[in-house]
């Protein structure tokens, strides 16, 4: 299997709600499986995009929102057996466990640093014994676990934990016409997992459409002519691709399939492609190709900006991923991409992330309409040309671009977006 195909499969995995509630739980209940006895209190140390995502989402069934709420059910009812989808078992009994919990002040949250890598480190406490559990880069890459001071699995050296990571990125080794070789030629049965994505994402939408919490479900549903497939194909897109989104940033209780650690990234860089793929009769086989290479343009992108950061990787990376796709669809050349990404990096590049939220339907939103607008210019030859702003004269060098914007660039944002949300806490 080509070795971009394997970092596909396995960066997708189910995601239950917001990716950061179901990081803090699993490193949580982690940190609780090691104490002998019930754990007294709990201190979480988060880099910003760890603390920001996770500040007011939606937890899976619960009411309440946010890192400490994530924290008491991880320590409570979660089981880190089940990684991201860990608090698929809380129960009511559960949520007031957990708000007793907080109200008597056994959970702490500090943010430990600005920065778009993914750190998370526990302390879970009972009496005199303790557990620590310390997780880099990816929501679930536990790097050190130790019991009363004693490793018992992993490192904690900090020449591993902060220093950047030595070599490039696989990805960055490819070109954007790598990528549609590859997606054309590689074998099907390969790439056949993907259309698991379509099964879960899927299903995701159904939750949303039956439930009463969703809001903007319905109205997109109503805009597309109370149907979830019409001849509208950025209404159908929006519909699917936005309500599976508000159903997961809500916490209602079924997955999304993440791509790049992110269930909205997942369901922008799939949903949209299904929709256009229904309407214009586009065979099950075209979808899955054009999924892969919307999940590379994708992670192309998300490799420079970091997985977390204070853009919307969302709409930006998953976006430009799942506009490329739709020119692939189309029957555009890699020249009919190139002019899509640079319409798309002269777009919605500055898009801030404020975390995983009920803003990210209206985020998902502009995403599928500037994709789709995107796509019909550069299909017709239109698109903003190199010498303008941070576009590049490669499809690689706007990709790459468009994720330096986040990091470095937008650093100061994230600490500006952070001093709000702590405002927030204080009033």
């Amino acid at each position: 299997m080509h070795e971009l195909i394997e970092l596909l499969k396995s960066d997708m995995k189910p995601a239950l709600g917001v990716t950061e509630p179901g990081a803090i739980a699993f490193a949580v209940s982690t940190a609780c499986s090691y104490l002998s006895g019930e754990v007294e209190s709990i201190e979480l140390r988060l880099n910003s995009g760890i603390y920001k995502n996770a500040f007011t989402c939606g937890i899976p069934s619960s009411p309440h929102l946010g890192n400490l709420y994530a924290a008491a059910l991880g320590a409570i009812a979660a089981d880190p057996s089940m990684g991201l989808e860990c608090l698929s078992s809380v129960t009511p009994d559960d949520n007031k466990a957990a708000e007793k919990m907080i109200a008597d002040g056994r959970i702490t949250v500090l943010l430990s640093e600005i920065s778009s890598r993914i750190h998370i480190e526990v302390v879970a406490r009972c009496g005199d014994e303790y557990a620590e559990v310390i997780i880099w880069d990816s929501h679930t890459n536990i790097t050190c676990i130790k019991h009363n001071g004693e490793i018992v699995e992993g490192s904690d050296s900090p020449a591993y934990d902060r220093s950047e990571p030595a070599e490039p990125p696989i990805i960055h080794k490819y070109t954007l016409q790598d990528f549609v070789n590859l997606v054309n030629e590689v074998s099907f049965d390969d790439i056949a997992f993907i259309k698991d994505a379509y099964t879960v994402n899927l299903h995701l939408y159904d939750v949303a459409m039956a439930s009463d919490r969703t809001t903007f479900a319905k109205s997109l549903y109503k805009n597309n002519g109370n149907k979830t497939i019409s001849d509208n194909a950025v209404d159908t897109a929006s519909l699917l691709c936005n309500a599976a989104i508000e159903a997961r940033v809500l916490g209602l209780d079924a997955p999304a399939m993440s791509i790049t650690g992110s269930g909205a990234h997942g369901i922008i860089a799939t949903l949209p492609l299904y929709g256009y793929c229904k309407i214009h009769n586009i065979e099950d086989e075209k979808l899955i190709r054009a999924t892969a290479l919307s999940y590379l343009v994708c992670t192309y992108i998300k490799e420079y900006s970091g997985k977390l950061s204070a853009f919307c990787g969302c709409a930006i990376a998953a976006g430009s991923g799942m506009a490329s796709a739709l020119v692939y669809l189309d029957g555009g050349d890699t020249e009919a991409m190139f002019r899509c990404l640079n319409n798309m990096a002269s777009s919605i590049t500055g898009m801030i992330c404020d975390g995983g939220n009920h803003g990210c339907v209206m985020k998902g939103i502009s995403a599928v309409d500037t994709a789709f607008r995107s796509k019909d210019f550069a299909m017709a030859g239109i698109c903003i040309e190199n010498l303008h702003g941070i576009n590049g004269s490669t499809p690689e060098e706007t990709m790459r671009n468009m994720g330096l914007i986040a990091s470095p660039g937008m650093v100061k944002t994230e600490e500006t977006i952070l001093d709000i949300m702590k405002s927030k806490i204080q009033s």
